[in-house]
């Protein structure tokens, strides 16, 4: 279909739809979630034949105000900490997709860079991580036990700790993002290298298996954690970056307010990495390896079906108009 037929064919909807975003009418709720899913509709079909148009910007201009009416009006029954995890974020992470796929790319540049210095410098592991760290894990892989320094220290206070600098590390790589992203980048440069770096050292030492045992055990979901928090970081430049339809501080306190519950919905599962970490992971190497690997598979499946796989669940369901919007905070 051709543009100017798509506009024509649609035009009078999406005037209906610009004066409910502007207040200038009203709707029944189930009106408003059919509008809903004709809106993302017309914006998947625009976005896939026009991509660079400006018809694709205004309906998706269009898409983002309806969603807050929908959000906004439609009431319901069941929690609202329920809701949040089981359809805002969802949606959000949908919308939002490209800078998580985004930033899932850039992790494996930065890692590779890590692991590539570590390979090329023999200084650059220590330069990284530090002299008494490394000297530390010599020791500790020449005793038999490469993930040792993981059993310094009580549980409790381990869990508390560890918990604590994930969480600020997850805080500066979204609140960096501020800076045009460019603090964000900062951020995650330092830690995707230092991730790189430290994991060749252990395969440098022949215990690259011993230490993934152990390591990824809280690291699947710590570090799919960071990667999200950073796509959320990067997302938040980018609204101040790319205002499109919509003024620089309109399209900042619109990224601000989605990106910072995409960013918030990290939060449970940094919690339990460090969990993992204080209580589990110092005994990765006493426990039967079928159970190390069966933690580390069903935590890494965890995180990764609900930021990459039921966003597409539940835009189906909205599309079908199986699934109740929620209500805005």
């Amino acid at each position: 279909m051709r543009e100017v037929a798509f506009i024509k064919q649609n035009k009078e909807k999406w005037l209906e739809v610009e004066q409910l975003v502007s207040g200038k009418i009203s709707r029944t709720p189930d009106e408003l979630s059919s509008l809903y899913v004709e809106i993302l509709n017309d914006l998947a079909y625009s976005q896939t034949y026009y991509p660079k148009s400006k018809t694709t910007k205004y309906v998706n201009y269009l898409a983002s105000g309806i969603y807050q009416k929908v959000y906004g009006s439609k009431r319901e029954d069941s929690n609202r900490l329920v809701q949040f995890f089981k359809v805002e974020v969802p949606v959000i992470a949908y919308n939002y997709r490209k800078y998580i796929y985004f930033s899932f790319a850039l992790f494996a540049v930065l890692v590779s860079i890590g692991v590539l210095s570590a390979a090329y410098d023999q200084s650059f592991v220590r330069l990284i991580l530090g002299d008494s760290y490394v000297n530390m894990t010599l020791e500790n892989i020449a005793d038999g036990n490469p993930v040792a320094v993981y059993k310094s220290g009580s549980d409790w206070g381990s869990f508390i700790g560890i918990t604590f600098n994930n969480l600020r590390v997850g805080v500066l790589a979204y609140f960096w993002g501020i800076f045009l992203g460019v603090g964000t980048f900062y951020i995650y440069l330092n830690n995707c290298i230092m991730i790189g770096s430290f994991q060749f050292f252990f395969y440098q030492q022949g215990v690259f298996w011993e230490s993934v045992r152990g390591i990824w055990i809280h690291g699947s979901m710590e570090i799919f954690a960071i990667v999200i928090e950073a796509a959320a970081g990067f997302a938040l430049g980018a609204s101040i970056l790319f205002p499109q339809t919509y003024s620089r501080l309109n399209s900042f306190k619109i990224g601000f307010k989605n990106t910072f519950k995409l960013f918030l919905s990290t939060m449970p599962f940094t919690i339990a990495a460090g969990f993992l970490e204080g209580y589990i992971t110092r005994y990765a190497m006493e426990m039967p390896i079928f159970l190390a690997f069966f933690i580390i598979l069903s935590t890494l499946s965890l995180i990764a079906f609900y930021y990459l796989i039921y966003p597409f669940i539940v835009i189906r369901k909205l599309k079908t108009n199986e699934l109740p919007a929620t209500q805005e905070a």
